[in-house]
C-alpha cells in the first residue's frame, strides 16, 4: 500500500474519526491575523497618551516599546517552532518549568486574559455604537458577542480572511493618517537630534505603548491550523512585530509634528485630531475605522481563546468535549461558544477601565513565565536558536513591567 493512500475512514472500535482543524492559513494570512490583533484600536485612541509622557520624544517611546516586546516575540517565535500546539503558553511551561498543574492554570490565564479583553472591546465598541443607534446596554453587548461567536464558528479560513480583510482597512486608515500629515514628518522627527532627551517621559510613554504591542502571541494558539507551522509562525511573529514598530513610530512622528504633544494629549481621539489638523476636513472616517479595528480585536481574541481551550482538552486537562470540532466547519464549537458567554458576562458585569488593568496584568505575568520557560529549556538542552540571554532579558521586563504596573494601580 501507498504511503500517502488514504487513511481508513473508521476507527478501530467502528466510528468515525474525529474531526480536526484545518490548517488553511498561510504564510500572508498568519501575518495579517498577527497584524488585527496587535494594531487593534488601542493605537488610534492611545497616541495621545503616549504624547503627554513623552511628548517630541514620543516616537522614541514607541521603538523602546517595540524592542521590549521584541524580547518575548523572539521566545514565542522559538517555542512555537519547538512546539506547535494550540494552548502554546500552557505547553511551553510544561515544557519548560515542568511545574504540576501550573500549565492548566496558565493556559486558564489565556484564555481569561483573551475574554477579558473581548469584553474590554465589547464596552468599548458598545459606548460608539450609543452614538449612532440607541439600544439597550445588555442588548448591544449580546448581539455583538452574538454576532462574533457566529463568525467564529463559521470556520477558521472564513473567520481569518474576514479578520485580514478588517486588518488591511486599519492599516490604511493608519497609512492615509500618515499620508494627510506628510508634511510634519520633518519637524516630527526633531526627535531623533533634538537634546536634551527626558527619559523619565520617554520610559514612561513606552510603558504606556507597550499595550498598543500586545497580541502577536496569540498567534501561537492557532498553530494547528496554519500550514507548515514551525517554519510559518516563526516568522510571522517577526513579520508582525517589525510591521507594527515601523507603522507605530511612523503615526507618532507625524502625529507629534502635526499637533502639540500637549495638545494630542487632552485629545479623546488623537488620530481623529491629525487628521483634521492637516486636512481641514472632519475625521469622520478615520473614527469609524476606530470602530472597525475594535469589531477586528474581539473577534481575534473569541478565536484564539476557544483553541487554547481546544488545546487543553487535547492534552488532556480539561474535559474532551471541549476539544470536539465541527465535522462541517472544523472549528471547535462548544469552545467557541462557552467563550462568547464568558466575554458576554465579563462585558455586562464590570466597567472598561477593571478589564483593560485585568488584561494587562494576566498578559505580563503569561510572558513572565513563558520567557522563564525557553530560559529553563536553553539551561538543559543543545545549543542552538536564541542566545540564553535573550528570554532571561524578556522575563525580567515583563516582570518590571508588572512592578510598574502593580504601583500604578495601587497609587492612583
Amino acid at each position: 500500500m501507498s504511503n500517502d493512500a488514504p487513511g481508513p475512514a473508521f476507527d478501530k472500535g467502528g466510528e468515525p474519526p474525529a474531526a480536526t482543524l484545518r490548517r488553511s492559513l498561510s504564510l500572508p494570512l498568519i501575518i495579517l491575523y498577527g497584524l488585527g490583533t496587535t494594531i487593534g484600536a488601542g493605537i488610534y485612541a492611545l497616541m495621545g497618551e503616549v504624547a503627554g509622557a513623552a511628548g517630541a520624544h514620543a516616537p522614541l517611546s514607541f521603538l523602546i516599546a517595540g524592542l521590549i516586546a521584541g524580547l518575548s516575540g523572539l521566545t514565542f517565535a522559538e517555542l512555537v517552532a519547538r512546539f506547535p500546539k494550540s494552548a502554546g503558553e500552557a505547553v511551553y511551561v510544561r515544557e519548560g518549568l515542568g511545574l504540576r498543574g501550573a500549565p492548566l492554570v496558565v493556559g486558564l490565564m489565556v484564555v481569561l486574559a483573551g475574554g477579558v479583553s473581548s469584553a474590554t472591546i465589547a464596552n468599548g465598541f458598545v459606548g460608539y455604537l450609543g452614538e449612532v443607534v440607541q439600544l439597550p446596554h445588555g442588548l448591544a453587548v449580546l448581539a455583538f458577542v452574538g454576532l462574533l461567536v457566529a463568525i467564529a464558528v463559521w470556520g477558521i479560513g472564513e473567520s481569518v480572511r474576514l479578520s485580514a480583510a478588517i486588518t488591511i482597512v486599519e492599516v490604511a486608515g493608519l497609512l492615509i493618517v500618515a499620508w494627510a500629515a506628510r508634511d510634519a514628518i520633518p519637524s516630527g522627527s526633531a526627535w531623533l537630534v533634538e537634546m536634551p532627551i527626558s527619559w523619565g517621559g520617554v520610559l514612561g510613554g513606552a510603558l504606556l505603548a507597550f499595550y498598543a504591542f500586545l497580541g502577536f502571541e496569540d498567534m501561537v494558539n492557532v498553530a494547528e491550523e496554519v500550514k507548515d507551522a514551525p517554519r510559518t509562525l516563526p516568522r510571522a511573529i517577526l513579520w508582525t512585530l517589525g510591521i507594527t514598530i515601523l507603522l507605530y513610530v511612523l503615526m507618532a512622528t507625524v502625529s507629534v509634528g502635526a499637533v502639540p504633544p500637549a495638545e494630542l494629549a487632552l485629545s479623546a481621539a488623537p488620530l481623529v485630531e491629525v487628521w483634521e489638523r492637516s486636512t481641514g476636513e472632519r475625521g469622520t472616517l478615520i473614527a469609524w475605522i476606530s470602530v472597525v479595528a475594535m469589531i477586528n480585536g474581539a473577534l481575534i481574541q473569541i478565536i484564539m481563546a476557544s483553541r487554547v481551550l481546544y488545546g487543553l482538552s487535547a492534552q488532556g486537562w480539561l474535559p474532551r468535549q471541549l476539544g470536539r470540532v465541527s465535522a462541517r466547519t472544523q472549528t471547535p464549537v462548544l469552545s467557541t461558544v462557552l467563550v462568547g458567554l464568558a466575554v458576554a458576562m465579563l462585558a455586562l458585569a464590570f466597567p472598561l477601565g477593571p478589564l483593560a488593568r485585568a488584561t494587562s496584568t494576566i498578559t505580563l505575568v503569561i510572558f513572565a513565565l513563558v520567557n522563564a520557560s525557553l530560559w529553563k529549556l536553553k539551561g538543559r538542552s543543545t545549543p542552538g536558536g536564541l542566545p540564553r540571554v535573550v528570554p532571561l532579558l524578556g522575563m525580567l521586563s515583563a516582570i518590571a513591567l508588572l512592578v510598574v504596573e502593580w504601583i500604578r494601580q495601587f497609587s492612583s
